[in-house]
């Protein structure tokens, strides 16, 4: 299934750094697009994203019904102090430039202070949204997510 990683395209738009919020949007206006051409020639899509803020989230829905095809709200989520870990840690590894690029972006907009209101505005968003679906994310777990992962897709499929 393809998988529209948001940041990667985002990556992709010349001067990004400078104004990160306004690419953001530009990604994922580019993202729903290309979700729009997989799903209308008859594919499916997972677009992962961390959601604080419903609106693009009401856009997916949106594009979804309009297409038509099924739509899925799935949170793999750990625990608020085990997420903040998680993300440091990850930050601290060399590898992925995107998990510099997220570790620079949030020093820059109040360092863990912000992850975690990051992670208390994701928990208000899953509280108003009546069809998502919690998937228990445990550090080192990666199969046995995935698992819950597909047999959550699998029953609502259903």
């Amino acid at each position: 299934m393809p998988r529209l990683i948001i940041d990667s395209i985002r990556d992709l738009l010349g001067g990004w750094r400078d104004d990160p919020h306004t690419a953001g949007l530009s990604a994922r206006a580019i993202a729903l697009a290309a979700a729009q051409t997989h799903l209308t020639s008859g594919y499916d899509v997972a677009i992962p994203q961390y959601i604080g803020r419903p609106e693009f989230l009401e856009q997916v829905e949106h594009l979804a019904a309009d297409v038509p095809a099924d739509f899925h709200e799935i949170v793999l989520l750990d625990s608020k102090q085990n997420a903040i870990r998680r993300f440091t840690e990850r930050s601290q590894r060399p590898g992925d430039p995107a998990h510099a690029d997220a570790q620079q972006m949030l020093q820059q907009q109040g360092g863990i202070e912000e992850l975690a209101s990051m992670y208390d505005r994701l928990m208000a968003t899953v509280e108003s949204r009546p069809t998502a679906v919690v998937v228990p994310s445990t550090n080192g777990a990666v199969r046995d997510t995935y698992r819950k992962l597909l047999a959550e897709l699998a029953s609502a499929n259903r």
